[in-house]
């Protein structure tokens, strides 16, 4: 399980819109940015 504390820091306000960047994800669930775009 991951903190909800973690998580918050890694949400961004983008144009009024709450946006969680693609390299944070792939962090968060321990993965390489590659491997999460090619499950996406």
């Amino acid at each position: 399980m991951i903190p909800q504390e973690k998580i918050i820091n890694k949400i961004h306000m983008i144009r009024g819109k709450k946006v969680m960047l693609d390299q944070d994800l792939a962090e968060l669930y321990g993965v390489e940015m590659s491997q999460l775009k090619r499950q996406v």
